[in-house]
């Protein structure tokens, strides 16, 4: 796997500098060579990716790609890599590997070059790491609330985007009469996961998306990885959705042009999107269909973005209308609902 790796990244204009056998030669490979950005796997002898990932984010910050395992189970290992202070993920191909590995080499180089730019100054434990970093992150709580009624507020994201997600999903109020839509670019086996993380970290209600599904104030929705998610009807504070599993020409699924231009479409009341770090330009057409239903556009910034993807180019657009960083995201979804 190693050499194939390489192969394929090489194959890409990627310099591979080295390799490691397991997590404890990594740490010290990393140490030594300096490179640029990390691949690393999740299942390794000795010591695994994930305390390799905590070691090499306190020691050398240097921005790690996990290669996980497309399962339940792979899902799990790889939100504790994350949590450890990897940047982003790509699922390991099953069955034959070299075939799988090669069919990978595009989006697997792409990764790479987007990761090695990630501002990792930020991410993983602290030189005094104490036991409550591992520890599950408690709802925020907030005082009371009035925001303008019925506002669907739809959150768009990719690389770097399930810590940005669940610190702005966080910290929304859940008096607020609110209902959230995500769209976080991850596969299938992951989405499930995803939306139970945010549930832990929330007073808003989350789950994963299923054909069909409704939702009214308080509830959140994660779309499911490899399919698209429609708001197909809004009335009275509830919107349903459905899932359409066709390609829809966006490279991605789900995608956030197709979530934020069907609910451009469909709901009448005031409307908040907001597009996080990510690599790419999804949810740049949507933001256009957004702005001309009325709504009221966020982006973040460039600082505080682990990748300035898809914040830029909705910047560019025109049609954002403040550009924030992370932590005022959730603040200034709240502290604009009453002028939608």
């Amino acid at each position: 796997m190693r050499g194939l790796i390489s192969d394929t990244l090489e194959s890409g204009g990627v310099d591979v500098v080295g390799e490691a056998e397991d997590g404890e030669e990594a740490v010290a490979v990393v140490k030594e060579l300096r490179p640029d950005v990390v691949t690393m796997d999740v299942n390794m002898p000795n010591v695994d990716g994930i305390e390799a990932t905590r070691r090499i984010m306190r020691e050398v910050p240097t921005p790690i790609l996990m290669l996980s395992a497309y399962t339940e189970d792979g899902a799990d290992e790889t939100f504790a890599a994350l949590d450890a202070g990897a940047v982003d993920f790509i699922a390991k191909p099953g069955g034959e590997v070299s075939a799988g590995v090669t069919g990978l080499e595009d989006q697997l180089v792409e990764l790479v070059d987007s990761v090695a730019d990630a501002d990792v100054s930020d991410r993983g434990p602290a030189a005094d790491e104490s036991e409550e970093a591992d520890a599950e992150p408690e709802p925020t709580t907030h005082d009371e609330v009035t925001v303008e009624p019925n506002t669907t507020v739809l959150i768009g994201s990719s690389t770097g985007g399930p810590d940005a997600v669940e610190r702005v999903v966080g910290s929304l109020p859940a008096d607020a009469d609110i209902r959230v839509v995500v769209v976080q670019h991850m596969p299938a086996a992951f989405t499930g996961r995803f939306a139970d993380r945010l549930d832990q970290g929330t007073e808003l209600d989350v789950r994963e998306a299923s054909d069909g599904d409704r939702i009214g104030r308080g509830e959140v929705l994660v779309a499911a990885g490899g399919e698209h998610l429609e708001v197909s009807s809004y009335r009275r504070g509830r919107l349903r959705v459905k899932t359409v599993d066709e390609d829809r020409g966006q490279g991605v699924q789900p995608s956030v042009n197709v979530t934020f231009e069907s609910a451009a479409e469909v709901i009448d009341d005031p409307i908040v999107g907001v597009v996080l770090t990510g690599m790419g330009d999804d949810g740049a057409e949507g933001v256009k269909a957004l702005k001309r239903a009325g709504a009221r556009v966020i982006a973040q910034d460039e600082d505080t973005s682990v990748v300035y993807g898809m914040p830029k180019r909705a910047a560019a657009t025109g049609c954002v209308d403040e550009i924030l960083p992370l932590d005022d995201v959730a603040a200034g979804v709240v502290g604009g609902l009453a002028d939608v």
